[in-house]
């Protein structure tokens, strides 16, 4: 095989490797020197020997945990003998050299659990003079018995034999551990002990004992009188796990008074009442802990020593009862998941208690001022996972030592919600999610002052109360408003939240982010907003996001994936460092349900590129398209024209004679000579001229078809330089032109008013052709010719076509 494909992984560079589960038979050369921590369980050894290992002074923790290893040579391990933890779990060894392991004379910790061991003689570790823990559970070991040399084992302090088949325990088993360190632990737990020798642990100090799943009830007398005299800091006993319900004996437990302990853990698989007289037998406790062990007791007994009480799974009837009163002493107060709701009534007399869990006993209960009034120094308050809790108006008025108070899963209610809570100058820590409140009053909170940490998740809130609900929570580092439906954030809800560090918006219904606009949260480090409908979030506000924040979640969010996002979509691809799961970040739109990182931005950069090149081409045309309009706008206008006319033309009746078209410039010729002959000779001809007869406000067009060409019979045309000059003057004609289309009658009447180049008269080719097959006047100037030129024209305007 390749070295490469064996290549262990680099946790820690140069420090810390993993070879877990890659199938190897030997360990790689790969590993350096200065490697102190080496995980290689789960692989193939089979038989370990001193090349197995290539030399690593400075390993400190190896673990060859199921590596099929049968057989360790003497010098296993000599390149490695400055380990300090050696795992060998799991290995069905079947041979030890007599110096394997005691070459290991650094060893801190040796674990040899479920290895089939059979004896303790078995192992030589003579020279593990700084051994502290010999783990060898799960073997098959029928003594508990150190060898002797264990005495120079200075600094031992964990025995670990759980699970083996130790069934009797006699004095000399014990007479190395008495000699050894007080606070030596000494765990026994699932060995069938039946009987311990009288004496067998008389004037023993041990740090704790650990005797679960050890002693049964039929052999707990004999068994438990052997440990008489033994002196130990904890005792664990119980969980006893035989077939079948068996009826307890209470004498069976009388040994315990026998023992001096200082704290005890008393666990049952089922229900057991504790009797008043073996209680007695933990007085001089200073912690109690009872799982499924109910307390029978009708007389109050006073415990001087006790700072510390747990009942799990137990049957108080009434809380507290004659055994949680009156006791000095007492700091820490646990009574949670009682198998029966308890009647609650007032703490008495409890000045040392500061902690208090009532958690999981479904109870109902008022609060807090005459329940907790013996309770002065109350500073943890759990009332978590119960039935209900009603606040009273000035119910925590009394509590103004309290730092954290935990309701939520309890429905609680309040009988006025405004400043409810204005006394806890001390709280830091408040917890009301899931509680099925409405937060009605923008002052619920008002008074806490000192509020790190708030959760409420899974409760509402009035229309128009959220922007105001956080005021004056100047120092909160934390809040949970998951699951509560929100729909909107307003840009006010966090100004005052300087401080916020965590704030965890998932499950709600935001569509935005707008909220983050603000210069309030820059102090943020993790914002949660999975669960939202969030299909974007705009650049600005991406810029405005905390430089420092580590975890921003967008996990299941609709985020939209189209080009017109990506800038959105290119923060996320570069941003998975910070981003929460970004792999469960979906397109909202792909029939693939496809991952918002897989996205290519490449494809918006070719999209883009199609539609700036289309875009310049369909500017291209339109600006050629501008061009033509411009360049034939006449032409256009006279197509829209001629069909306007052509409707036009059989309704309107002419109110002229004539329509002139001229230049401007040649206004001059057409008042002094042809208004002046035409309109004033007799008959009168009345004449349209556009200066003087053209309907003001109306269009210049408009004015030429309604009131020039059909308004009146005929056109006269006056062509002078001027006129060949003009778009306007070409225009009118082409139109006068189309007039004789649409009205037969109508005819165009030509004067030359001065001679004209040919080639211009060519140039505008409806001029030129209408000259070459019409007869048209001239206009000569003289008096001879200024006769009949009169004359001519005044017949071919009456003339009736």
């Amino acid at each position: 095989m390749n070295e490469d494909t064996e290549a262990c992984l680099e946790v820690i560079p140069s420090l810390q490797y993993s070879c877990f589960r890659r199938n190897l038979s030997y360990i790689p050369t790969s590993i350096p020197p200065s490697t102190q921590h080496l995980d290689f369980s789960f692989n193939y050894l089979t038989t370990l020997q001193r090349h197995m290992f290539p030399r690593l002074p400075l390993l400190q923790h190896l673990d060859l945990t199921r590596c099929h290893i049968q057989h360790i040579d003497n010098e296993a391990f000599f390149n490695v003998r400055n380990l300090s933890v050696l795992i060998l779990t799991g290995n069905p060894v079947k041979y030890f050299g007599r110096s394997s392991i005691n070459v290991l004379e650094k060893i801190h910790m040796l674990v040899l659990v479920n290895i089939d061991l059979l004896s303790m003689d078995s192992l030589n570790l003579q020279n593990l003079t700084s051994l502290k823990e010999l783990k060898v559970g799960t073997n098959r070991l029928f003594s508990l018995a150190l060898p002797t040399y264990a005495v120079s084992f200075k600094d031992f302090s964990i025995l670990d034999l759980h699970t083996n088949n130790i069934s009797v325990i006699r004095a000399v088993h014990t007479s190395v551990l008495r000699q050894m360190s007080r606070n030596l632990t000494l765990i026994l737990s699932r060995n069938a002990i039946s009987f311990i020798e009288s004496g067998a642990f008389n004037g023993l100090y041990l740090g704790e004992i650990n005797l679960l799943d050890t002693i049964s009830f039929t052999t707990a007398r004999e068994a438990l009188g052997g440990l008489s005299g033994l002196n130990v800091k904890k005792l664990k006993i119980g969980h006893f796990t035989e077939a079948g319900r068996i009826q307890i004996n209470p004498d069976s437990l009388d040994s315990l008074c026998f023992i001096n302990f200082e704290e005890i853990y008393f666990r049952q698989s089922y229900y057991f009442n504790l009797p008043s007289h073996i209680l007695l037998c933990m007085r001089n406790s200073t912690k109690i802990v009872l799982t499924k062990v109910g307390i029978v007791n009708r007389e109050h007994v006073y415990f001087p020593n006790l700072k510390e009480i747990v009942v799990v799974k137990g049957k108080i009837a009434r809380l507290p009862d004659l055994l949680l009163s009156h006791q000095y002493n007492l700091k820490k107060l646990v009574i949670s998941n009682n198998l029966r709701p308890p009647e609650f009534k007032s703490f008495a007399d409890l000045p040392s208690l500061d902690y208090i869990d009532l958690s999981h006993n479904n109870f109902i209960m008022n609060c807090c001022d005459d329940e907790f009034i013996g309770v002065p120094k109350l500073r943890y308050l759990n009332l978590s996972e119960n039935a209900k809790v009603k606040i009273r108006v000035f119910g925590l008025l009394n509590q103004p030592s309290l730092e954290i108070l935990d309701l939520h899963g309890t429905e609680v209610e309040v009988e006025h919600d405004s400043a409810v809570m204005q006394n806890l100058k001390s709280l830091k820590t408040l917890n009301l999610s899931n509680s099925k409140i409405t937060f009605k009053s923008k002052g619920f909170f008002y008074g806490l002052s000192g509020l790190n940490e708030l959760k409420i998740a899974g409760n509402s809130f009035a229309k128009g109360i959220f922007g105001q609900l956080f005021l004056n929570l100047t120092v909160l580092e934390l809040l949970d408003i998951s699951n509560c439906a929100i729909e909107d954030i307003p840009l006010t809800s966090f100004q005052d939240l300087h401080y916020l560090k965590h704030l965890i918006i998932s499950g709600n219904k935001l569509t935005t982010m707008d909220f983050l606009t603000g210069l309030s949260l820059s102090k943020l480090k993790s914002l949660h907003a999975d669960n939202n409908h969030i299909a974007s979030i705009s650049p600005n506000i991406l810029q405005n996001l905390p430089a420092d924040i580590l975890v921003f979640d967008l996990s299941s969010n609709p985020i939209e994936c189209s080009c017109s996002q990506i800038v959105f979509i290119s923060w996320i691809i570069n941003h998975q460092s910070v981003l929460k799961d970004p792999q469960l970040m979906s397109c909202k739109s792909s029939s693939m349900n496809s991952r918002v990182i897989y996205f290519d931005p490449t494809h918006c950069v070719h999209t883009n590129r199609v539609i700036i090149i289309a875009s310049l081409f369909a500017a291209v045309i339109v600006l050629l398209l501008s061009a033509l309009l411009y360049k034939y706008q006449f032409y256009i206008h006279y197509c829209f024209i001629l069909l306007r006319g052509y409707r036009m033309s059989r309704q309107q009746e002419c109110s002229y004679d004539a329509f002139v078209i001229y230049s401007s410039k040649d206004e001059a010729w057409v008042l002094d000579e042809l208004v002046e002959n035409l309109e004033k000779g007799h008959p009168p001809i009345q004449l349209c001229l556009h200066e003087r007869d053209f309907q003001a406000g109306k269009s210049i067009t408009s004015n030429i078809v309604d009131e020039g060409i059909m308004g009146s019979r005929k056109v006269i045309v006056v062509v002078s330089q001027h006129f060949l000059d003009s778009s306007w003057c070409q225009f009118e004609f082409e139109l006068a032109q189309s007039w004789l289309v649409f009205r037969r009658n109508a005819s165009i009447i030509i004067i030359i008013l001065e001679d004209v180049e040919d080639k211009k008269i060519r140039r505008l080719f409806g001029l030129h052709k209408y000259l070459k097959k019409n007869t048209y006047l001239k206009w000569k100037g003289n008096a001879l010719s200024n006769i009949r030129f009169w004359a001519r024209l005044r017949k071919a305007i009456i003339a009736r076509n």
